[in-house]
């Protein structure tokens, strides 16, 4: 009974760290649409209030592995929660434009503490056959946190000064998972040895064998220090390549683009723009759950490096057919971001929706840099995470005061122009309804993406981080490698139309195609299988010279 508690507290806690990461990610798209027109925005504020999430994850990224060595996983988790309510509270009563940005930093910096502490809290705490479905509920948390995030956009859309309710109900699954984890024990890893941790009952869900095993030979935990991360002690150098070369993969490979533009491949199909919105944010979010959960299911059976292989040569041979058909039917990239700086006139914020990625990207992550994921850029930042996109990669901007045109808030993440003329839709965008068949091809292309990320990608990436490193350095390794991710999720969502320019729309997926393939290539070199065994196990096997 007490082994089961502990299961179903552990769960808990995952699913819920998921959950508040998702939500927090996804509902900047439908806020935003609300707030610049209550804040009288313009486009360079837009993108400030965006990043705010990214800046304050990326800090916590910096400073947070000190935090989850030094005072354990748990109190981590606790403390961030903590952070968490204060920042939904600032953004719930705030009146200017600084408390918004504050807000968002402050829960940035929470959600990305969270990310990783969850992740290797639940790790420590569960039995080898049990890590790979609790580490993945995370994940699968976000994207449910995604969905919600659109549902709850549409239902405050025509509310008045809905946004603040938007950022205050994260409240709520905050204080259950703080709740939660005040029944949990202490890390079991933080304490004298794993051995007397058994004794004491800290590890009930531990196999007998694994506490004969325990009083024989029991565990010492080493100590270390940041710079290990890069020397040979322990193999730590190549813990560190195989950790740096999943997140950066996990974003090379395109993930926080491709579904940033995934509502102009529904519009290609025949679904017009209303119809676009939903379907593409809905739709795919909806598809990212089920693979999420499939990848839960499986992830202790067939193995981590299985998943990561299958479902890197999947994204690359979809995104390869994507970046193909574009070559017959060129999508029209559209760069305008449109401010509401009259206050007598609402206007349109953009002619395509905000949507995070999420895982992990994510999002793992985002990042993340709000993708999903992602998940993803915390786990799930990958999930989860490019908000910035429309914003950030656009250089050129034009702010436009044109009182015909008007903001329709029913929408999830877009906004329909009620004008034609120098705000339509960029020329070059004709070829798209010629060519039914490609546009089907590249919608399935899409979806087959999406799964395969979040098969592969978007939950393993931050089961093995989890796993790799010995249990003294594992928070420090754990934040140095998510740092990686939130930065590189920044650049290419940064980048990404400046690149379409230089080098055209079908060859940038073609690009992400081959780093797919390069991916397949580390996976199949680098990454070790980790299924079925214990945490120091695991420890020994990279410790071994090999």
């Amino acid at each position: 009974g007490h082994a089961l508690l502990v299961l179903l507290l552990s769960a808990t806690v995952s699913l819920l760290g998921g959950l508040i990461f998702g939500y927090e990610l996804g509902i900047i798209s439908g806020a935003l649409l609300q707030l610049q027109i209550d804040f009288h925005l313009s486009c360079f504020k837009q993108e400030v209030l965006v990043s705010a999430v990214l800046i304050g994850a990326l800090l916590a990224s910096l400073t947070g592995g000190i935090l989850i060595d030094h005072h354990g996983r748990r109190r981590a988790i606790l403390v961030s929660n903590l952070v968490l309510l204060g920042g939904s509270l600032i953004l719930t009563l705030t009146r200017s434009f600084i408390g918004l940005v504050i807000g968002r930093m402050t829960v940035g910096f929470a959600i990305s503490i969270s990310s990783m502490a969850c992740c290797i809290y639940v790790s420590e705490m569960v039995a080898a056959h049990q890590r790979g479905l609790l580490v993945s509920l995370y994940e699968a948390g976000i994207t449910v946190g995604i969905l919600l995030s659109y549902a709850l956009n549409y239902i405050f859309a025509g509310v008045g000064e809905g946004w603040r309710y938007m950022f205050g109900l994260p409240i709520a699954p905050t204080a259950m998972q703080f709740l939660s984890i005040l029944f949990l024990p202490v890390n079991p890893v933080k304490l004298s040895s794993w051995d007397s941790d058994c004794q004491k009952g800290l590890i009930p869900l531990q196999d007998t064998e694994d506490r004969v095993a325990a009083k024989w030979e029991p565990y010492k935990e080493k100590h270390y220090t940041f710079l290990d991360l890069f020397r040979t002690r322990d193999n730590m150098r190549r813990r560190t390549l195989v950790g740096l070369g999943l997140v950066l993969f996990q974003q090379f490979t395109g993930q926080p683009n491709v579904l940033g533009y995934a509502s102009k491949i529904f519009h290609s199909v025949g679904f017009q723009s209303n119809s676009s919105a939903i379907l593409a944010s809905v739709g795919l979010g909806a598809i990212k759950v089920v693979a999420t959960l499939v990848a839960m299911a499986i992830a202790d059976k067939a193995g981590r490096r299985v998943l990561l292989m299958a479902g890197c040569i999947v994204m690359a041979i979809s995104v390869t057919i994507i970046g193909l058909t574009s070559r017959i039917a060129p999508p029209a990239m559209a760069r305008d971001c449109k401010a509401a700086a009259d206050p007598n006139a609402s206007h349109s914020l953009t002619q395509y929706p905000l949507m995070p990625a999420s895982s992990h990207s994510a999002v793992s992550p985002i990042p993340p840099a709000l993708g999903a994921g992602t998940s993803q850029a915390g786990p799930g930042f990958a999930a989860t995470r490019s908000l910035t996109k429309v914003f950030a990669s656009s250089q050129s901007r034009e702010v436009v005061a044109d009182s015909s045109l008007t903001q329709k808030r029913g929408l999830v993440g877009q906004v329909k122009k009620e004008t034609v003329g120098s705000t339509g839709p960029p020329s070059g965008g004709a070829p798209w309804a010629e060519h039914t068949v490609l546009n089907w091809i590249t919608l399935l292309s899409m979806m087959a993406f999406v799964s395969a990320f979040s098969i592969g990608f978007g939950p393993m990436t931050w089961l093995v981080l989890s796993e790799i490193y010995p249990a003294g350095i594992r928070g420090r390794a754990f934040a140095f490698c998510n740092s990686f991710n939130w930065a590189a999720n920044l650049l290419i969502s940064l980048s990404f139309l400046d690149l379409i320019d230089a080098i055209g729309f079908s060859w940038m997926f073609l690009l992400y195609g081959l780093m797919g393939v390069m991916a397949v290539i580390f996976v199949y070199l680098f990454v070790p299988e980790t299924k079925g065994q214990s945490l120091e196990e695991i420890d020994q096997q990279f410790s071994s010279k090999r």
